[in-house]
């Protein structure tokens, strides 16, 4: 098995992160849907060439990739992390800086911006301090969406995108978090 790239299950069964133990692969967490939205991702472009492939998300130390459901991980798991560790151990590119080409960071909506209202604020900063870093360890990430009239949109990204459990997390942690804080907020939802 890899000894630089390791990997491990999420909650989500079509899901599995792969861990890389040795450096940072990137500033940021992108995900894309399928190759044509990878253009700033090598890697990505490379795993969505095969038809396996439903989902990548690239973060700091870690890649999740979603399959499709016809096929299973005992058979996938293994190769990918040596495909994933060859990639990086040969210094290519995980992400490449956003262009217009590229489109803009995903995770721009996650940053304060001066015209939040202090509501957002602290939603966004219980976000990335708190919420986020624990999404982070299985693989997923969030990022706000909207706030608005008490509702709070996220947007379930990684191996959060699809969970099974994802509903239970947003509603029984997420809401139960935020709510703790942030009187008027009515409900989270999923975008």
């Amino acid at each position: 098995m890899s000894q630089v790239v390791l990997f491990e299950a999420t909650p989500n069964p079509q899901a599995m992160k792969f861990v890389v133990t040795d450096r940072v692969i990137a500033n940021e967490v992108v995900q894309f849907a399928n190759s044509e939205e990878a253009l700033r991702s090598p890697l990505a472009r490379k795993l969505f060439g095969f038809p396996w492939a439903a989902q990548v998300m690239v973060g700091p130390q870690f890649v999740t990739v979603t399959k499709q459901e016809w096929v299973e991980w005992s058979v996938l798991a293994e190769p990918l992390a040596n495909l994933i560790e060859e990639h990086i151990t040969s210094d290519q590119a995980v992400l490449l800086p956003p262009s217009e080409s590229t489109g803009p960071k995903q995770s721009d909506q996650n940053v304060e911006d001066e015209n939040d209202s202090a509501v957002v604020k602290e939603i966004k900063r219980i976000l990335n301090q708190e919420i986020r870093p624990a999404v982070a360890m299985d693989g997923g990430d969030i990022s706000f969406h909207s706030y608005q009239d008490g509702r709070l949109l996220l947007e379930m990204r990684g191996s959060c995108s699809g969970c099974p459990s994802s509903t239970y997390t947003l509603k029984e942690g997420i809401e139960t978090r935020l709510k703790a804080s942030i009187p008027d907020l009515k409900e989270v939802l999923s975008v």
